[in-house]
């Protein structure tokens, strides 16, 4: 008797436990482009390609190893697994073995793991969820060491992880005597330093396929589909990682807070999506970093900073992604309500930070996390703007975006809507710190100097206006001290002028006028 081995879209790596007990002869191999897949938002037109060109691909490299893959594509129409599952299951066709079990890798997103879990009540075959192998700590793991904890910080795992790892690690001791170098990293780019261009892969027939696919099928969803270059083999993706440790490590720990006028992929790996949808895996890109430093190659500072990303935010997002679900998705702190702006879709405000950053999100499916945080996240922090309708922007438009860690970098680290479980204060900022780590405000209609007044960054009053309103909240918090204090020392009429200026501004934000 065969297994059915179901392989879902952001589980592309022939070391899934799903896979691990393989046998070519019998078993058979199950991938599905679900139409519910495609548009339980509507994706970004790039981020479809990269996964339905990546997990034909995938299917393809399986078949070529002998593999029976029983492929779906959204021709068929299906929408769900269960429509897919049954649609083998009963169809009979020669060569179609009679399966005994179906077996998956435990999924990425709770409401993907809900439909497995109702799927396994009703089915006459048994369907076993396997764990996820592919990241560095067990969800059990983090739940042990969040326990009893009533805020989660991520240096404190990311320390017990190195440890346990062995990683940047000599005699039980961080490596250069430090366990974190984030204040190394934190350099403006000059003016006459000029990154390198990211390595890209024009694309081939699978891919061309599915651009043309995409076009067609959903013609108004968000982003460009010119100039498509992601990886979307493992052996590109491999490449993208060698690229990036030759060419662009030895300064990401210095730049990688930078942002520049119109250069969206400066000194940064873009390798997050290749790591969430299987290419590649966590231990490699750390491995490779640690190597190269060990070589000479890079500065620990850079190192350090680079695997902090992986080892660190990506594993401690996903650890409370599970722990928190499903009630994390629903947090709203602050209360925030109001609509997305529309330039969030357009780009089109005078505001030229979030011009920039919408536009090259829009053109490449892809945006840096400072733009994402600091630009894109401070502006939707001090507007209040709903999380709900937040999380759902940035889960649509970036091609690396999968719930799991999404929602914990939208929810927790931009919003504070977890009333900082996640984060130890609002990463919120006037316009100083974007005109500190950019020269995008060198080209803004508005001045970032100016706090007031037609022409004054809307930053700068938006921040005021954000402590002001949320000062009951906000107040108490120890990080937030010393912010409170500098607003209490304002006027009365300084506040006033702030309080009119900020309720004018979000005023027409809220009619659709330009700003």
């Amino acid at each position: 008797m065969a297994t059915l081995r179901l392989i879902l879209g952001d589980q592309l790596s022939e070391n899934i436990t799903s896979l691990q007990d393989l046998n070519p002869t019998d078993d058979c191999v199950l991938m599905c482009e679900l139409v519910e897949e495609t548009t339980y938002v509507p994706h970004h037109k790039k981020k479809l390609v990269f996964f339905l060109s990546a997990m034909r691909h995938f299917a393809q490299q399986l078949q070529r190893k002998g593999v029976n893959v029983h492929y779906f594509n959204l021709d068929e129409a299906l929408d769900s697994f269960s429509d897919a599952i049954e649609r083998v299951l009963n169809t009979p066709s020669a060569g179609m073995p009679s399966f005994k079990k179906i077996v998956v890798t435990h999924p990425g997103e709770y409401r993907v793991l809900q439909q497995l879990k109702q799927l396994k009540a009703v089915l006459k075959i048994p369907l076993e969820i396997r764990p996820d192998h592919r990241f560095l700590t067990t969800q059990k793991q983090f739940s042990d060491w969040a326990k009893g904890r009533k805020q989660l910080r991520m240096e404190l795992f990311y320390r017990q992880i190195r440890k346990n790892l062995n990683i940047l690690m000599q005699d039980g001791a961080p490596v250069g005597g430090q366990w974190n170098y984030d204040k190394d990293n934190r350099k403006a780019l000059p003016a006459n330093l000029a990154p390198p261009m990211p390595l890209g892969f024009k694309p081939d027939a699978i891919t061309r396929q599915v651009i043309k696919m995409v076009g067609e099928r959903f013609p108004s969803n968000f982003g460009a589909l010119a100039d498509f270059h992601y990886a979307v083999t493992r052996t590109q993706a491999l490449q993208v990682l060698s690229h990036f440790i030759e060419q662009r490590l030895s300064l990401f720990g210095d730049y990688q807070d930078a942002m520049k006028q119109d250069q969206p992929w400066l000194f940064h790996s873009h390798i997050g999506l290749y790591l969430n949808i299987g290419l590649l895996s966590p231990m490699e890109a750390i491995r490779a970093a640690e190597k190269a430093w060990q070589e000479g190659k890079a500065p620990l500072s850079a190192v350090e900073g680079f695997i902090r990303q992986i080892l660190g935010w990506r594993e401690f997002v996903r650890g409370l992604y599970w722990l928190k679900m499903p009630n994390y998705k629903h947090e709203n702190f602050l209360q925030a309500d109001r609509a997305l702006p529309e330039f969030y879709w357009s780009g089109k405000t005078r505001m030229n930070c979030i011009s920039q950053c919408v536009q090259q999100t829009k053109e490449h499916a892809y945006a840096h996390h400072i733009q994402r945080l600091m630009v894109l996240g401070n502006f939707a922090l001090l507007s209040g703007l709903s999380p709900k309708e937040v999380n759902d922007w940035y889960l649509l438009v970036y091609a690396d975006a999968i719930e799991w860690v999404e929602l914990p970098n939208v929810s927790g680290m931009i919003l504070f809507a977890d009333a900082g479980y996640l984060a130890s204060k609002p990463y919120a900022a006037g316009g100083a710190y974007i005109n500190r780590m950019s020269d995008y405000c060198k080209h803004c209609h508005y001045k970032v100097k100016e706090k007031t007044g037609s022409n004054a960054c809307p930053f700068n009053y938006l921040y005021w206006r954000f402590l002001d309103r949320n000062r009951q909240a906000l107040k108490g918090n120890p990080r937030m001290a010393l912010v409170y204090k500098n607003l209490e020392r304002m006027s009365e009429n300084q506040i006033g002028a702030i309080r009119m200026q900020a309720d004018s501004f979000l005023g027409k934000l809220d009619k659709g006028e330009a700003v």
